[in-house]
């Protein structure tokens, strides 16, 4: 076992897709997404922690610290459910740090699982990275904990990169890396902008509604699904990425379609506030009803729509960032 070891791993930005990365949908229909990681981390630090000293054994520590005697005294699910998945039930101390907050839409609550899981397994002395990385954390969320949550978070997490991601089943996902060279990814990139919209939400709640209607919606979805394939031929080819920003305005209109909670007021103003001064697209990140507001607009018309929000926290990003690693 190591004394000291530190993970990271990355959030990420969905393009097109989200909503058929649910087992509930793409075991029937088959789904895919166009996700890239960005370079904002969760991290995770494990370390030796000497429990005959103190009157207890394992130290956990997020945005409040928990010190217990056994796993089941943990009150942080995520934190519980890993320890006890890996057997590992004292003499360690836990800390988790992220560059942006939960429940903001970026995938975080399902990243933070991801750098968990493999902290854990480097503390025990071993090595687990890619898609088996997501495999278990998709089993923590879903199997174990029953949280109404997708697989591609922990996917784009544990691989990293710019791909599509297509779902087969909640243990055969395939990876496929868009070729695309670093010019075009930094053009691509040179037109977003990320706007926090000051409501955050637990997106298994936002989600629940989404499953229920899975039925329903089951045509809008394979449009949706068709969109990953429309968005991966213009990033591939020498078609100018305006096409891209017209094509993410259809696929959140598409988005808001799929339930009431997935948008409201608030958000529906500040994209059509965004779309007056110069964005010709963009999309709400994650399940909806709150985080981060995602824009694309040409370089040129940036400043005057972060004027618009000069009262926002608008965070720069940059895409196609490393996957799940430890980085001591």
């Amino acid at each position: 076992m190591s004394s000291l070891t530190m993970s990271r791993a990355p959030l990420r930005i969905s393009f097109f897709g989200g909503g058929t990365d649910y087992p509930e949908y793409f075991k029937e229909h088959g789904g895919a997404v166009l996700a890239t990681a960005i370079d904002k981390f969760s991290y995770v630090t494990a370390s030796t922690f000497w429990s005959k000293l103190f009157d207890y054994r394992i130290r956990v520590s997020y945005r409040q610290v928990e010190l217990v005697k056994d796993t089941s005294e943990i009150e942080h699910v995520v934190y519980r459910a890993c320890l006890d998945f890996l057997n590992i039930d004292g003499d360690i101390e836990l800390h988790n740090v992220a560059d942006l907050p939960s429940f903001s839409g970026l995938g975080s609550s399902s990243t933070f699982t991801v750098s968990l899981l493999q902290a854990l397994h480097a503390f025990k002395g071993e090595i687990i990275k890619g898609i088996q990385l997501a495999y278990e954390a998709i089993h923590i969320e879903r199997g174990i904990l029953k949280e109404n949550v997708g697989c591609q978070d922990q996917t784009t997490a544990a691989v990293g990169g710019f791909n599509v991601i297509e779902f087969k089943d909640e243990d055969d996902i395939k990876i496929h890396r868009v070729p695309i060279s670093p010019d075009r990814v930094l053009e691509l990139q040179s037109h977003l902008i990320l706007v926090f919209t000051n409501i955050t939400r637990r997106a298994s709640d936002v989600v629940k509604s989404q499953l229920e209607r899975v039925g329903k919606n089951k045509d809008t979805l394979k449009k949706m699904r068709e969109m990953v394939d429309i968005g991966f031929n213009i990033l591939t080819s020498s078609q100018p990425l305006t096409a891209f920003g017209e094509l993410l305005h259809k696929a959140w209109e598409s988005k808001r379609s799929l339930a009431d909670d997935v948008s409201n007021q608030k958000i529906n103003q500040m994209y059509e506030l965004a779309r007056e001064h110069g964005a010709i697209g963009g999309k709400l990140l994650g399940a909806g009803g709150g985080g981060f507001l995602l824009l694309f607009a040409p370089p040129e018309r940036h400043n005057k729509i972060k004027s618009v929000f000069a009262n926002e926290q608008i965070v720069d990003v940059a895409i196609n960032a490393p996957g799940a690693e430890i980085i001591l």
